[in-house]
């Protein structure tokens, strides 16, 4: 199974806030820079994860993206379908008497049934991954994580 290019960085731009954010607003910027992925084209994914309401957005100094809830709470499916729609899609209409399913190219002999099967099982698997596991093991295999806040220096 291949995903787009769109899933795989929103699911980038999903873990670096789950790795990353520690709660606090992170910019498009900063993410794309991590992720190497451009940033506006990362700003109108967002705005996919943002309308799913994955993520918040706040404006202004100090503003950006965080996820609106807990990363436990967000899985690999919750992504997918913001980003790509429904992933079980559409269910096909019954077979006519002629045992078509009333696609114009289907004849009675593809095994049309097999896609709707696919496709939940697909939607079951992405569903059992949340994005704290993911950080889990990202941490198990070394992922850097970004740097903390600079030090504050007063005199």
């Amino acid at each position: 199974m291949r995903l787009s290019l769109q899933v795989q960085y929103a699911v980038c731009g999903v873990f670096d806030l789950a790795y990353n954010g520690h709660g606090h607003p992170v910019q498009i910027r900063v993410i794309g820079e991590r992720q190497g992925i451009p940033a506006r084209y990362l700003e109108q994914i967002f705005q996919r994860l943002r309308r799913a309401r994955l993520v918040t957005s706040k404006r202004g100094p100090g503003g950006g993206y965080t996820l609106a809830r807990p990363a436990g709470d967000i899985t690999l499916r919750d992504v997918v379908e913001a980003v790509e729609g429904p992933i079980e899609g559409r269910r096909r209409r019954p077979a006519d008497s002629a045992g078509h399913d009333g696609n114009p190219a289907d004849h009675g002999y593809r095994p049309s049934f097999l896609w709707p099967l696919l496709g939940q099982r697909f939607a079951e698997v992405l569903a059992e991954q949340d994005f704290d596991a993911i950080c889990r093991a990202a941490a198990r295999e070394s992922i850097r994580r970004a740097e903390g806040d600079a030090p504050m220096y007063f005199i």
